[in-house]
């Protein structure tokens, strides 16, 4: 068992410090205390005030916020992790973010003594829920070491990728594909609605074969269906491919079909959608 530290319960965090509890003793922190409160109720354990003062005695302190800005607040500030984190204790930060803020915050936390790993995760709220997420970190062996074992409650996959900022990078080339899968899922059910055929039926067979994937498996029937309340955010997804294309403008790399796909979650926001998942990209084909 160990002592153990998690800074923000949304719809992700929630869950995953709810999986640590069952091994750990738990101590959390939300900018909404409601939400701590609720946590606390759910699942025991005990809640801070500050991030400084939840990360007092911890040996690791789990972080899973919104952007950059956010991310630097909770850590940085004046009752940030790092002002109440004893030297020694690791950082694992499942924020979908910057590799030059993973780099950066890497720099100050071993300054401090502390180990740094940037760690994003895929699977969403239900991969979330269900502790089946994957996580890809990155930073140094040592600290990975201290903390994969208790990342492993709530992942089905934890790997160290390479140093800081490879954890953020590889989430970036996740996002990169399922971008494209997504379009072309909708484009390919769009089609088959229009040429008129059973759907599911289409569904039943071609998800046999090579065109399978996770987006048609779990949402390809509620796509045909025009629902789109399923977990990660139209909204979130504009920001994931905001902090890609910025990253392929440094490095080089083309992303014409990303682009693309960037501007037509774009137009979901603008019809005020920005909520509805990622798999909305259908709607955008479906009101014509």
């Amino acid at each position: 068992m160990a002592n153990v530290a998690f800074i923000g319960l949304g719809v992700m965090g929630f869950p995953m410090a709810g999986h640590l509890t069952k091994a750990h003793k738990v101590t959390v922190y939300n900018r909404s205390p409601a939400r701590a409160e609720a946590w606390v109720a759910k699942y025991g354990n005990t809640s801070a005030p500050t991030p400084a003062a939840a990360s007092k005695g911890a040996e690791i302190v789990f972080v899973c916020v919104g952007d950059d800005p956010d991310l630097r607040q909770v850590i940085t500030g004046s009752d940030g992790v790092l002002a109440g984190i004893a030297k020694g204790a690791v950082i694992v930060d499942h924020t979908t973010a910057s590799a030059d803020i993973a780099r950066e915050l890497a720099v100050l936390s071993k300054e401090k003594g502390v180990g740094f790993i940037d760690a994003p995760v895929s699977g969403g709220q239900a991969g979330a829920e269900n502790g089946q997420l994957t996580v890809m970190c990155g930073g140094e062996a040592d600290a990975y070491a201290v903390a994969e074992p208790v990342i492993a409650s709530y992942a089905k996959m934890c790997k160290l990728i390479g140093g800081s900022g490879a954890g953020q990078l590889t989430k970036m080339v996740n996002q990169i594909c399922i971008a494209g899968v997504v379009q072309g899922l909708a484009e390919a059910l769009n089609f088959g609605q229009r040429a008129g055929l059973d759907m599911e039926a289409v569904l039943a067979v071609i998800s046999k074969g090579a065109a399978q994937s996770w987006q048609m498996e779990n949402r390809g029937k509620t796509m045909l269906q025009g629902k789109f309340d399923f977990g990660f955010a139209a909204d979130w997804m504009r920001k994931d491919l905001r902090i890609t294309m910025e990253e392929a403008r440094r490095n080089g790399a083309q992303l014409p079909v990303t682009t693309l796909i960037d501007q037509f979650y774009a137009e979901v926001q603008a019809q005020g959608h920005g909520r509805w998942d990622t798999s909305s990209l259908m709607s955008l084909l479906t009101k014509t």
